[in-house]
């Protein structure tokens, strides 16, 4: 088992009360996910559509699983039934996808819009202009866009860092006006999550500070 205990206690105590913690299992075997579930956590994020499907029917049902991935619209019917939160919505098609198939589950799903904010182009996301023109979102009833997520550029310019995450910030104020059910603001990860916190986030994504670095 590589699930750091010490760690996973000092960032709970740490991020009471302002923000939830994320445990990022991607490639990791059920017997940690299991082990830090047994410490009291129960936010998960995957990032492979078949893994989450296999290990959800393994683990405890009242885990809150996260698709924190780049999801395929033909991969989301796999999910539907159970996914607790959608991360990375980086497209209205994408959106039309999880409505239709949260329908067909008679469920509303919770959706992130993704924000591209870094400098990479690698990364997805809408830009803050195309957020602004996104149009027919409230005719889709089994969706419920509840924030944004956003990954800043990898580097150690904290200068950087943290003026994305700042725009990200603004970006997501201002769009809490607009949409009520705005409540999540999902950014920060392993290297930077106590920067986005200052910065606004309520929702970081951290995996190898609680299981160790990834093969």
């Amino acid at each position: 088992m590589s699930v750091n205990t010490s760690s996973y206690q000092s960032i709970t105590a740490e991020i009471k009360g302002k923000a939830t913690l994320v445990a990022v299992s991607k490639i990791k075997p059920v017997q940690d996910i299991q082990a830090l579930y047994n410490l009291g956590q129960r936010d998960f994020g995957e990032n492979y559509v078949q893994e989450l499907v296999d290990k959800e029917a393994q683990l405890p049902k009242d885990i809150r699983w996260h698709f924190i991935g780049h999801l395929q619209s033909n991969k989301v019917k796999f999910i539907a039934p159970f996914v607790h939160l959608i991360h990375g919505v980086d497209s209205f098609n994408l959106l039309k996808e999880i409505n239709k198939q949260a329908a067909k589950n008679n469920r509303v799903i919770d959706c992130l819009l993704q924000v591209h904010i870094a400098q990479e182009e690698t990364k997805f996301g809408f830009s803050g202009n195309e957020l602004n023109e996104l149009k027919g979102i409230d005719e889709l009833k089994n969706i419920r866009l509840v924030g944004l997520m956003g990954m800043a550029s990898f580097s150690d310019d904290e200068q950087k860092v943290r003026s994305e995450f700042k725009q990200l910030k603004s970006i997501f104020d201002s769009f809490s006006i607009q949409y009520p059910t705005f409540q999540t603001l999902s950014m920060g990860m392993s290297g930077d999550y106590k920067m986005a916190i200052e910065e606004g986030s309520n929702m970081i994504r951290v995996g190898s500070l609680l299981f160790g670095a990834r093969i």
